[in-house]
């Protein structure tokens, strides 16, 4: 397959690239600064681009069968532009031929009982509350768009953690999946790994899903 990846030079965005790479597939790694990726892999081309502006990017995108956005404000914090990005993406890839987008959401809009969020919890933790309230108000964007695009917007486990790659993973919708010790987690490897199976088997369109142990 031929993919786009926004966010390449993040720690999840690293793991789907890594992950694609060994599945043979070419990559297009968008990332606003190249010289944080190496380009020695035969299968990816790296390309100087930012997500908000489509004009750095439209010509680099077509032709491709999904865009895998994996996008966080952290460094910049500023976490307002994520809603913001999801627009952009969902109003102008339908331009250069793209009906595929894959989105890796937050783990703080699932909900834990009907109506109560991860997020709404008084113990979240107020360092990644922001972060998970644009994902959430990015989730919406995805819920409300006309855009022709098909997306999948992928929420992780509550803890999303290095460790290895087991292939084993269950996947849900939005409810929050916890395991029998009441423990929501999925290591980076194995999110990665979920979140291309889903990209080969082109399922899960116009929905939120989640992956966890």
């Amino acid at each position: 397959m031929k993919i786009v990846l926004f966010g390449a030079t993040g720690h999840v965005g690293h793991a789907i690239l890594d992950e694609a790479l060994s599945r043979g597939h070419q990559v297009t790694a968008i990332a606003r600064d190249p010289s944080r990726l190496s380009a020695s892999h035969a299968h990816i081309k790296v390309v100087t681009g930012d997500a908000t502006r489509p004009a750095s990017w439209q010509d680099a995108v077509g032709g491709a069968d999904v865009v895998i956005a994996s996008l966080s404000a952290r460094r910049d914090g500023t976490h307002d532009s994520i809603p913001a990005t999801a627009t952009t993406l969902l109003d102008n890839l339908p331009q250069t031929g793209v009906k595929r987008l894959v989105w890796v959401g937050g783990a703080g809009s699932l909900e834990t009982a009907p109506g109560v969020r991860v997020v709404d919890d008084p113990h979240f933790p107020d360092a990644w509350k922001a972060e998970a309230l644009v994902q959430a108000k990015a989730l919406d964007v995805f819920r409300t768009s006309t855009s022709k695009v098909e997306w999948t917007y992928i929420s992780p486990a509550a803890l999303l953690e290095d460790g290895a790659r087991t292939g084993r993973y269950r996947v849900g919708g939005d409810q929050l999946l916890v395991d029998a010790d009441g423990k929501s987690h999925i290591s980076l490897p194995d999110f990665a790994a979920a979140l291309l199976d889903r990209v080969e088997k082109n399922d899960a369109r116009c929905q939120r899903i989640t992956f966890a142990y």
